[in-house]
């Protein structure tokens, strides 16, 4: 998958939280036509799935919040976090921690190896779904230590 001008790492952090900015950005890219074709089954899905039910909002209500404009991933965030209730800290570690590591040792393990191999990346040092997805976007997460953002 080649790099998606205007999608960040899912280590990017917004508040708190990891993936959050990634939901968002592949939100504003689906409305402007410029998210790639392979994104759009997965939308709402996956991780944007697991993250709105951690922050308990339906996809649906936030992609709606997020389209009608003039609102920060932050201020967004906040709605969210409005609306579902607040996460304590050690939620949002928990929450990061599980998502930083999914596809290492646990039930994605199979998924990402299928993954790293379909996306011919097997020499790179990917351990976890978000190492998958910056390499196969074309960032580095090792190199950057992105989780340590």
């Amino acid at each position: 998958m080649p790099t998606v001008p205007g999608l960040r790492s899912p280590y990017a952090k917004v508040g708190r939280l990891v993936y959050f900015g990634r939901m968002i950005d592949k939100i504003h890219l689906q409305a402007r036509g410029a998210l790639p074709a392979d994104y759009l089954a997965n939308l709402g899905q996956g991780f944007d799935l697991r993250c709105c039910d951690f922050l308990r909002v339906p996809y649906a209500d936030l992609k709606a919040q997020a389209l009608a404009g003039g609102q920060t991933e932050a201020a967004l965030l906040d709605w969210a976090l409005e609306r579902g209730g607040p996460r304590s800290d050690e939620e949002c570690e928990v929450w990061n921690g599980f998502l930083m590591k999914r596809g290492w040792r646990d039930a994605g393990a199979e998924i990402l190896a299928r993954r790293i191999r379909e996306g011919q990346l097997e020499g790179q040092p990917i351990m976890t779904m978000f190492d998958y997805l910056d390499f196969d976007e074309g960032r580095d997460p090792v190199a950057a230590k992105s989780w340590l953002g």
